[in-house]
């Protein structure tokens, strides 16, 4: 295969690099906010309470799904493993998947940088469509997927579930939220999961940001001009939104990374819609396409697939239309996505005083007490913090246990070892 730089020159290279940076470093005080306060409620927030509340898809289930949703990772695999072991656990299979889009759709690091980095409209525009979707899926959850495929799916995954793994969390249940926030363990456990979930996201966040800032440099307006048909009235509108998720899928960037893409989609001539339809679509992307197949066998993940799509398409045009009938949708595109030069701004500050939160985060992380070695693991293939009586995957490795926050993570660390 040729080389990158038969396409493109060293300073194209460069210029990308560059832009890239200061895309993550407008944005860097934004993700260690939100990162940080992710940890806090994944330590805080019990996964017993969220599995005991969602036996149904009726309104309050629904609702309790979304909340849950809301104050867990945002990241897209985490986000489909515990989907997964919430339904495993007797959820209900809408429910689960309401909570799916929740936790990577209406959570707060996202609106963030959304805000930081291309206006606070499209953070308004992901929140009332994220709750769209949500409202959509409870509708049309049990018309788009059978009970039968559902019953079958459920059985697949029990089979393969370990009754060792449920330990009792009585006593930490009993803790109230006044001792939780006093407590050092408390939050050294919100250390430890915000740690991890940078972790395991850089992979995402590097494609991103590195993705991005080729986009924005190399990529000139008759490429997207070619992807995304203009001056058709409702029928671009509606052409742009059924192809940005199409987008989303072949581009293997998920959670908080394809913001930046979006950012520099829509510096390149993509409607609104589009922009969002594919912001939306993080939960698309192929290799997750690939994890619901393992997970649900091929005839759910085909109808889950489609549900998802269409859901994501109809919610960006809806959103579309609100903020078009508002005038909320913005009339200009910026010349640039960032200014890609360090300057004495609001940005600098508040990145310097959250590198200095994160450095007491890091430090709680690395101090952090042996009090959950018997609660908690490590995941060794993304490093993610798993909670041991909630993995969705688990193996013995020479008599030893191994938890994992995904089988995607299980199946690699197998394959990389050979082990049968």
């Amino acid at each position: 295969m040729p080389p990158l730089t038969a396409f493109l020159s060293w300073a194209d290279l460069g210029d990308s690099a560059r832009e890239a940076f200061f895309m993550f470093w407008e944005t860097l005080w934004a993700l260690i906010l939100g990162f940080t306060l992710s940890g806090a409620v994944q330590a805080f927030v019990s996964k017993h309470q969220m599995q005991r509340v969602m036996g149904d898809h009726r309104a309050p289930s629904v609702a309790r799904a979304s909340g849950f949703g809301m104050m867990s990772s945002s990241c897209s695999y985490a986000a489909s493993a515990m989907a997964k072991s919430l339904f495993q656990k007797g959820a209900d299979f809408v429910a689960a998947m309401v909570f799916m889009f929740a936790s990577t759709n209406l959570v707060l690091e996202l609106g963030i940088v959304l805000v930081v980095l291309m206006g606070w409209q499209f953070a308004v525009a992901q929140y009332a469509g994220g709750l769209i979707m949500v409202v959509l899926l409870a509708l049309t959850g049990g018309f788009a997927i059978r009970t039968a495929l559902v019953r079958r799916a459920r059985e697949r995954l029990q089979r393969g579930e370990d009754d060792s793994l449920r330990a009792d969390r009585a006593e930490v249940e009993r803790m109230s939220w006044w001792s939780k926030l006093r407590s050092r363990a408390a939050w050294s456990d919100a250390a430890s999961y915000t740690i991890s979930d940078v972790t395991m996201l850089r992979r995402e966040l590097l494609i991103g940001y590195g993705v991005a800032g080729l986009l924005t440099v190399v990529a000139p307006m008759n490429v997207w001009n070619a992807l995304f048909i203009e001056g058709h009235g409702f029928w671009t509108s509606v052409e742009n939104a059924l192809v940005g998720p199409l987008i989303a899928c072949i581009s293997f960037v998920c959670s908080i990374g394809n913001v930046p893409m979006a950012a520099a989609l829509w510096h390149g001539g993509i409607s609104f819609g589009g922009v969002i339809s594919f912001i939306f679509a993080d939960l698309l992307a192929l290799p997750l396409v690939l994890v619901y197949h393992k997970y649900y066998g091929t005839r759910l993940t085909v109808r889950l697939v489609a549900w998802f799509y269409a859901v994501m398409v109809v919610a960006a045009l809806l959103v579309e239309g609100i903020f078009g009938l508002a005038g909320a949708i913005p009339e200009s595109r910026p010349e640039t996505v960032v200014d890609p030069h360090f300057s004495w701004n609001y940005t600098t500050f508040l990145n310097i005083v959250f590198l200095g939160v994160f450095a007491v985060v890091y430090w709680l992380y690395r101090t952090r007490r042996g009090h959950e070695g018997d609660r908690y693991a490590v995941d060794p293939v993304c490093s993610m913090q798993v909670e041991k009586a909630n993995a969705p995957a688990h193996l013995v490795v020479h008599g030893g246990d191994v938890w994992f926050c995904s089988d995607r993570c299980a199946e690699k660390y197998a394959r990389d070892r050979a082990i049968s």
